[in-house]
């Protein structure tokens, strides 16, 4: 789903607008409720990682997703990914699929199945923590360090998929970023459930050799979470010049790339995008954009390692 969202949706406090729409948000967290009303199935051949979220869109789920599949293929388990189909997401499936099997299709048990069919022991759910038809294994839910909860609201009052105390239910939380208001969000989740799970996540640049820091940049992005990716390319010491955002999994033109281009070479200065961008640029090759690769780091992988090591045993 390609969103813009709208700037009062990270106000540290709710504004007029926000309670203007509180009923249609307080109507949907009713009807999303009732769709849980059916239990979920659990399924007993094959284990299951949800990595979901919150706060909607730019939380670092297919970065932990990879990161994830890493750690178990050290471990020689046979996984695999599942991702709902979505015909703007191309970008993230083509990352998955460049670093493991995907099973991807609109209903996230049919490919769950074809899973079990072809030997999986093990599948990592990029995204799924809402739908109400699966019963997870283990349940991870991420949060941007800098967008964190935005004003605290659900859609569409605020970013929230759901209310924010059902952490206490997930009982796993990534905190992904470039340690950001970590104490806040530390004291935050401990206050509903002192006995969460609580997880870091850093985000590393790997080809940095790639690029002379001497040189200014326009660094631009179409994902969930700009800010952390300009503060990213700050700390690692890229100048950047000017940063253009666009909606998450926004779909550019020529056009687009032609006007950044452009700019770029009024300010005398280097285009950077990220991964995820880039993908959505390989139907047309433009020498001019090179791309940051960024893994996503733990901080306690020994801890989660132990964690996730019941599921496999």
């Amino acid at each position: 789903m390609i969103l813009k969202k709208p700037k009062f949706w990270d106000y540290k406090k709710p504004n007029v607008i926000s309670y203007i729409l509180w009923p249609i948000s307080i109507l949907i967290e009713i009807v999303n409720l009732l769709k849980t009303i059916n239990p979920k199935k659990k399924y007993s051949s094959i284990k299951t990682i949800c990595v979901g979220n919150i706060y909607i869109g730019g939380t670092g789920k297919t970065s932990l997703s990879l990161k994830i599949n890493e750690i178990l293929n050290k471990n020689k388990i046979k996984t695999c990914f599942v991702k709902k189909f979505y015909r703007d997401q191309i970008d993230e499936q083509n990352i998955l699929e460049n670093n493991g099997k995907l099973f991807k299709n609109k209903k996230r048990a049919d490919s769950l199945e074809r899973a079990i069919s072809e030997g999986y022991k093990l599948a990592i759910l990029d995204d799924g923590l809402q739908d109400p038809s699966i019963n997870c294994d283990f349940n991870i839910v991420c949060f941007n360090n800098i967008n964190w909860i935005g004003n605290g609201l659900t859609i569409p009052s605020g970013p929230l998929r759901e209310n924010i105390k059902n952490i206490k239910k997930y009982k796993n939380v990534f905190l992904n970023g470039n340690n950001e208001n970590l104490e806040e969000m530390k004291k935050f989740i401990l206050n509903i459930d002192p006995n969460i799970n609580i997880y870091q996540g850093i985000y590393v640049a790997k080809n940095l050799s790639e690029f002379n820091l001497n040189d200014n940049f326009l660094a631009f992005s179409g994902i969930g979470n700009h800010e952390t990716f300009i503060s990213m390319l700050k700390i690692n010491k890229f100048k950047i010049i000017k940063d253009i955002e666009f909606p998450d999994h926004y779909k550019y033109s020529k056009k687009d790339i032609d006007n950044i281009i452009s700019i770029s070479k009024e300010l005398d200065c280097k285009i950077i995008t990220t991964e995820k961008d880039f993908m959505r640029l390989k139907e047309n090759k433009y020498d001019d954009v090179k791309y940051i690769k960024v893994n996503l780091e733990l901080l306690d992988e020994k801890k989660f390692v132990r964690d996730i090591s019941k599921l496999y045993e």
